[in-house]
């Protein structure tokens, strides 16, 4: 499956546009990891506990993407973005969202 934050892909055309397609998680880190970011919060720079908490999530959203995109009959998804935001205090949502479409070449 091809995805791409483009509107096109070199060498390809839009056969089919299916429509919009979503990739959802929310995610919260442990009490663990809040009490460990909370501590490395007081002396400033990357928390790294949140870091590859949120790099994990996008990469489950874009799996969750693709999986619904495949289930459309789709070969692609163009125009790939993300969105985000907090839920409460300790949990995060992270949306992947595109057009889902069938490519074929040009």
């Amino acid at each position: 499956m091809i995805v791409a934050t483009t509107e096109t892909v070199a060498g390809q055309r839009v056969r089919q546009t299916l429509g919009q397609v979503f990739g959802v998680v929310v995610r919260s880190r442990g009490l663990g990891g809040n009490i460990a970011a909370g501590l490395r919060s007081l002396v400033g720079g990357e928390i790294t506990e949140y870091t590859q908490m949120l790099e994990e999530a996008r990469k489950h959203a874009i799996d969750r993407l693709v999986d619904n995109a495949a289930l459309m009959g789709a070969n692609a998804v163009l125009t790939l973005r993300f969105d985000s935001s907090e839920i409460g205090q300790t949990m995060s949502e992270i949306v992947a969202y595109g057009t889902a479409v069938v490519l074929e070449p040009a």
